[in-house]
This record gives C-alpha cells, sequence and structure tokens, in this order.
C-alpha cells in the first residue's frame, strides 16, 4: 500500500490504515528503538506507542513520508525512554546516546526562532552528508540516525571495529568544521 493510501485512511480514520503502517513500518521502527534502548520490551513499546502517536497526529498532520515519520516518532519515543530508564536519580548508569557524540545538536526548539535554527541545521547536516563517500555516510547514519553500535556498524560493512571508530571522529570534527564555515554554529 502506498503511503497516500495509508494517509487517505488515517484522514478517514479507518484503522485499516493504522494496521498498515504496522505491517509496513513497524519492523523498521522496532529495530531503531531496539537500537537505542537494547530491550525487546522497551523497544515493542515504543513502536506501539509510535502507532498510538501517529493515529493521534493524522490529521491534522499530513506527512509525505509515513515511513519517516514513524521512524522519527519511534526515534524520539525511544530516545525519552532511554533518558527515563537511565536517569541517575533512578539509578541508572552514565551511558550516553552516540547523538550526545555530537555536540553540535540542539535543545528541541521552544520558539520560532530556535526551530528556524534548528532547520537551518538539518539542512546544512544534509549538504554535509551529500559532499561524502557512500562508506563514510553510511558510517554516519548508520551510528547517528539509526543508532547502531560500532561493533554492528562493523560487522555490516564489513571493516574492523577500529576503521568505524576513527572515521566517526573523523566525520565529527569534519562536520562540526562544516557547520562553521556555513555559519551555523
Amino acid at each position: 500500500m502506498t503511503d497516500q493510501a495509508i494517509l487517505e485512511l488515517l484522514n478517514r480514520r479507518d484503522e485499516k490504515g493504522l494496521t498498515a503502517v504496522q505491517e509496513q513500518y513497524s519492523g523498521y521502527c522496532y529495530s531503531i528503538a531496539f537500537n537505542i534502548l537494547g530491550s525487546r520490551e522497551d523497544a515493542e513499546e515504543c513502536v506501539n506507542d509510535m502507532l498510538i502517536r501517529l493515529w493521534n497526529a493524522i490529521p491534522p498532520a499530513q506527512p509525505e513520508n509515513i515511513g519517516a515519520y514513524a521512524a522519527a516518532a519511534a526515534r524520539n519515543l525511544a530516545k525519552n525512554r532511554y533518558v527515563s530508564n537511565r536517569a541517575l536519580r533512578r539509578g541508572g548508569t552514565e551511558e550516553h546516546l552516540p547523538l550526545e557524540e555530537l555536540v553540535v545538536l540542539p535543545e528541541a526548539p521552544d520558539n520560532v526562532e530556535q526551530e528556524v535554527d534548528c532547520r537551518a541545521l538539518g539542512s546544512g547536516l544534509n549538504r554535509f552528508l551529500g559532499t561524502l563517500p557512500e562508506k563514510q555516510r553510511k558510517i554516519f547514519v548508520q551510528r547517528y540516525w539509526f543508532l547502531m553500535p560500532v561493533d554492528q556498524i562493523a560487522a555490516d560493512l564489513r571493516i574492523p571495529k577500529s576503521t568505524v571508530t576513527v572515521t566517526l571522529v573523523r566525520l565529527r570534527k569534519k562536520l562540526r568544521n562544516y557547520l562553521e564555515k556555513e555559519g551555523l554554529l
């Protein structure tokens, strides 16, 4: 089923649209949530919460790409759960998300000006990714979008773990320089 057909079902409040989202995108969203949380149960809950969020958001939201919209929702839910699960006040650990390695990322916008800055930064990041060779782009996206562990990236790309680690360090530095040159930092 196409995203447009799913969107039409969701706009009519037809539960078949939600079923189609679940069939087409729940595995994708589950893998994102699992990479962040490392827990099957928590990842499944995030996928279920994502479906509820999607149901409540459409309408009025009209995303062009349902898969990307669902993945972003699952990723945000998993990130929030991760932070909640590991809060120091609850006896959690001081583990960090890979996104914390990217010091350039702003907090969620509170006002229009911050929203504009976030969008400009997002556009700059997309342009930066467009300048990278395919393998470096894959490493960056797998680490910072899918939040995959370095070991898994190395296995997926059939390269040594040290190569992934060094590449990520260099890419972060290159990103910072690129964003400074673009006037986004």
